[in-house]
């Protein structure tokens, strides 16, 4: 039996650091994105640069999917005889098949888990992971751990102003009557998470407007955020002034940046830029 009682188990969309993954031991299980015949595994065989760059010379959009059942039970089989539980943290189950494998996996390999369905995935997802992961440091029971996180997906936001409403309308993203709309009127869309799902929140004229609409929705929240993160796909140099600016605005909040992993940024498309944060 390992130190600790709880194996912690996440996907790979949760764009963890790697000094968190080993100092607490985090299973995170890759998802993939598809290149013609070639699946890579996100963050593993493909990184984020380098997925962006065969993006952008790519002739046909790349594809996403879940690990295979017989992955997922490979893992929980692996695990369940060396902690007392587990507790799994996944991206929205209404945009990946991850939290369901897990569902599933857990009760065939028959261990002690609760998977949490995050409803969300990128930035928050990983800080519900560290967030739970700090329950369990500060000495609480795997109970009350699990009561805490069943608060967090109702917490977390992400708003997103993406690259491509192609890719979003090939992915399923979004309707074709809403991708034709936004294109023909040249308007730029904003897109939020509500109960899991990816949903057009806001048409506006122009980007300079999308980034003041979703630097709105963080005025609304300010005084219940510590952290926020500028979330980009390849759009380093934007995002990067837009964490200065806001971090001027706000200097009572942490900023970061955060490039979105391979998975997400199949969908949303290389100049994505968005906010993301976990309320406390």
């Amino acid at each position: 039996m390992n130190q600790s009682n709880i194996a912690w188990v996440t996907d790979s969309t949760a764009t963890l650091s790697p000094e968190l993954i080993e100092k607490h031991n985090i299973h995170v299980v890759p998802l993939f994105v598809i290149f013609g015949e070639t699946a890579y595994k996100e963050n593993v065989d493909i990184s984020s640069t380098e997925f962006y760059k065969k993006l952008a010379s790519a002739k046909e959009l790349p594809k996403t999917s879940q690990p295979s059942p017989g992955e997922m039970l490979e893992l929980f089989n692996e695990i369940k005889n060396k902690y007392k539980h587990v507790i799994a943290i996944h991206a929205t189950g209404a945009l990946t098949g991850a939290y369901s494998g897990a569902v599933t996996a857990t009760k065939e390999a028959g261990v002690d888990a609760f998977v949490l369905d995050s409803q969300i995935g990128s930035f928050p997802l990983g800080k519900m992971v560290e967030r739970a992961v700090a329950l369990e440091q500060q000495g609480k029971t795997f109970e009350e751990i699990v009561a805490e996180i069943k608060t967090l997906p109702a917490k977390g936001r992400l708003f997103l102003t993406p690259g491509s409403l192609e890719q979003l309308h090939k992915g399923g993203r979004v309707t074709g009557t809403q991708a034709v709309f936004a294109t023909l009127l040249n308007m730029k869309v904003v897109m939020k998470f509500h109960e899991g799902r990816a949903m057009l929140s806001d048409k506006v004229r122009s980007h300079k407007r999308a980034i003041a609409k979703m630097a709105d929705y963080l005025e609304a929240e300010k005084n219940q955020v510590k952290e926020v993160t500028v979330l980009h796909a390849d759009n380093l140099k934007e995002a990067t002034q837009w964490k200065n600016e806001l971090q001027t605005q706000y200097p009572q909040i942490a900023f970061s940046i955060t490039e979105f992993s391979p998975v997400p940024g199949t969908h949303t498309g290389r100049g994505t830029i968005g906010l993301a944060w976990l309320g406390e």
